[in-house]
């Protein structure tokens, strides 16, 4: 395989490391943080304005759906695409295009004046998303090292997992809030200010680094990578609102094929000496590979929590967007608190803290579980503080460290691939996460009490974030 560097070149606000790459200063950290968050948050933040929306665009349960799925599937087959741009023409210049394009989209789904138009909003707007965030793991990768890198990961994990849970605490406040009579539009043209404020720092303080000798898009990759991801994801966030017709249940039998052809032709161009998509090589790294196992339990039972507990309070208990979204501070507090404690606690525990974080979670979602049980309907916010505030903290105890363990390795020529492939991973877990999970919910919820379903779900999430500490006893005992 041809052999790559990074090269950079110093912006204002991020000062040179040496003879190395331009390091990324405070500020420029501070700016693709805020781009890594704007993804996260809207992945979210539309669920609590989808009865606004249907009402006021006469939009039915499937049309709906796609609002949400739409940018979920662009988002996520896209990834790994948006990693390989940034290292062949500039992780800083695909950020900055990225940011751009999400201003736009944000923009026009705010302004939509119809469904249609705003689903396809939306699928552009996830195609934005695909094309910034990579370049921001990617970016922290090849221009920070040591205790900074350590301590920019652990950032970073604590704005994807505070952004996953702000999201509907902050869709509930805007809607609520009827800003200028904006109704649910305001949950995306919010997004408008913050893309210009972050384009207008991305210009003055993020290092552009990128491969000195490029790669093509491998383009047999990329169509049946986009192919896999539709096969599998499609037909599970639409199944269920569609009635689970024909079309889905051919689509799940083609994703294996459709999978094992891709990593046949990317086996196959490494073997060629040239540059897949996916370098199968990568797969060769046991942090990477062992780091994305636990992503999987970890982002899918992250993802179909954050559905479950939404419906449960909102549908179940009747209460309103913003008073579900106060049951997750405790949670939101405790996760940002371990992530930042993170990197001291990995100085002296190495991995060993992940086995402990998952414990914590499953110990969360127990009491959680329980009061459900016990409570039910009587459910209060008050009772689940504990629960949420023990879940937050086991999560923010694995999350940002699996982000260090898996690029650990990953050299920083192949940081974009590897930051793509990595965020491809998380983003697929949380639409599998939402899509059985959430099924699972809302079929017991048809059949049995809204409580009782929510217990059973939560018991099964238990036994996922079990299965995440078992695995995470393989990881690497010290991540550098």
């Amino acid at each position: 395989m041809t052999s790559t560097s990074t090269s950079t070149s110093p912006r204002a606000g991020a000062p040179a490391l040496g003879h190395g790459p331009a390091a990324l200063g405070s500020l420029g950290l501070f700016t693709v943080l805020l781009g890594a968050s704007l993804p996260l948050i809207d992945f979210f933040i539309v669920n609590v304005a989808l009865p606004s929306i249907g009402r006021e665009l006469a939009a039915g349960e499937s049309l709906l759906e796609l609002i949400v799925a739409g940018y979920g599937l662009s988002y996520a087959v896209l990834l790994v695409l948006g990693g390989r741009l940034g290292d062949l023409f500039g992780r800083r210049r695909l950020f900055l295009v990225g940011m751009t394009a999400f201003g736009l989209t944000s923009l026009a789904c705010g302004l939509a004046p119809d469904a249609w138009t705003l689903v396809a909003a939306r699928v552009a707007q996830g195609a934005a998303a695909a094309l910034m965030l990579p370049q921001v793991l990617a970016t922290i990768h090849a221009s920070t090292a040591g205790a900074r890198r350590a301590k920019a990961l652990s950032l970073y994990g604590a704005t994807a997992g505070l952004s996953m849970v702000t999201g509907q605490i902050l869709g509930g406040v805007l809607v609520a809030a009827d800003l200028a009579g904006s109704g649910w539009r305001a949950v995306f043209l919010v997004n408008v200010p913050v893309a210009v404020a972050g384009l207008l720092l991305a210009l003055r303080t993020v290092p552009e680094t990128r491969s000195d000798r490029p790669a093509r898009v491998d383009v047999p990759g990329t169509l049946l990578l986009a192919v896999a991801m539709l096969t599998l994801l499609a037909p599970l966030t639409e199944g269920r609102t569609a009635g689970w017709p024909l079309w889905t249940w051919v689509s799940l039998a083609v994703f294996p094929f459709a999978a094992g052809a891709f990593w046949r032709v990317e086996r196959r161009a490494e073997r060629r000496g040239d540059t897949p998509l996916v370098p199968p090589s990568l797969l060769d790294l046991v942090s990477l590979r062992r780091g994305l196992i636990l992503v999987l339990p970890l982002s899918g039972g992250f993802g179909g929590f954050m559905f479950v507990i939404a419906v449960a309070l909102q549908q179940g208990l009747g209460l309103g967007a913003v008073a579900s979204g106060l049951a997750l501070v405790p949670m939101a507090v405790a996760f940002f608190g371990a992530s930042l404690a993170g990197p001291r606690l990995v100085r002296r525990w190495g991995t060993r803290v992940v086995p402990v974080g998952a414990l914590l979670q499953a110990l969360g979602l127990g009491l959680l579980a329980l009061t459900a049980w016990r409570s039910w309907p009587d459910l209060s916010v008050g009772s689940l503080l504990p629960g949420m505030a023990l879940a937050g903290l086991g999560q923010g105890l694995q999350l940002p460290v699996l982000f260090r363990v898996v690029l650990s390795e990953v050299p920083p020529e192949r940081a974009g691939v590897g930051s793509g492939v990595m965020v491809t991973t998380q983003q697929t877990a949380l639409t599998l996460g939402v899509a059985t999970l959430g099924t699972l919910f809302l079929s017991l919820s048809a059949s049995d009490s809204t409580g009782t379903a929510l217990t059973v779900t939560l018991l099964l999430q238990l036994a996922m974030a079990l299965l995440t500490a078992v695995l995470a006893l393989r990881l690497p005992k010290q991540v550098g």
